[in-house]
């Protein structure tokens, strides 16, 4: 299996390229510039990798939620690449990315992302026996507040960093308040959906905002 994932939904623009199992990343974190820097990573890790885009078996993606441009860019050169090399794609949660780095056996993950306006991106995961997370509640977009953290054993995300009232005095929980998702992780969780033929035709990459209202309106 070899696949490119590409993430730039958060302040971690990140590529890697997959070959059985083996990953060649690059990522670095900044506030902006992602769509400038994205392309350039791409011909790295396929430069290292000895690939040409068309010998790849698909291209994953995160589609969200996180930044609104982010999402849009990491969409859009899936998009393209996908269309010139005549690939199928994969779109990755990028909670569960995040959710993917802390996938120990028997973890129980709550996400919760920073997503500005007083609000975090989060849902629930847990580990299976496979190694990979899967979904167990419905990604939303709420109040820290509204946050059901269920059973969780770890928690992960920026949303943690930005609203402690999250943790809520659960001493016995690990948080991970820096964690941001990453196209390692996006890459493994994609391989799955591609060996099982879920892969998608590049005009049917979708992202997922889960957020309709972009900015904070002021009142008169």
């Amino acid at each position: 299996m070899k696949l490119l994932a590409i993430d730039t939904a958060t302040e971690r623009c990140s590529v890697a390229l997959y070959i059985d199992d083996r990953i060649v990343e690059r990522a670095t974190e900044t506030q902006r510039g992602h769509a400038d820097l994205v392309l350039p990573m791409v011909e790295a890790v396929l430069a290292e990798g000895g690939l040409t885009l068309r010998q790849l078996d698909g291209l994953a993606y995160g589609r969200g939620p996180g930044a609104f441009t982010g999402v849009r860019i990491a969409v859009g050169v899936a998009q393209g690449l996908a269309y010139g090399a005549q690939l199928v794609t994969v779109g990755v949660s990028d909670l569960a990315a995040v959710a993917q780095q802390f996938a120990s056996a028997g973890a129980r993950i709550l996400v919760c992302m920073d997503a500005r306006m007083s609000e975090v991106y989060w849902g629930r995961f847990e580990a299976t026996p496979d190694g990979l997370v899967a979904p167990t509640s419905a990604e939303r977009v709420d109040r820290p507040e509204a946050v059901e953290p269920g059973d969780a054993t770890v928690f992960a995300g920026t949303g943690f960093n930005a609203y402690p009232q999250l943790v809520g005095g659960r001493a016995a929980v690990t948080v991970h308040g820096t964690a941001l998702p990453s196209a390692r992780d996006i890459a493994r969780l994609a391989a799955v959906e591609l060996r099982a033929g879920r892969g998608l035709p590049p005009e049917r990459a979708q992202p997922v905002y889960l957020r309709d209202q972009v900015a904070t309106v002021k009142a008169p």
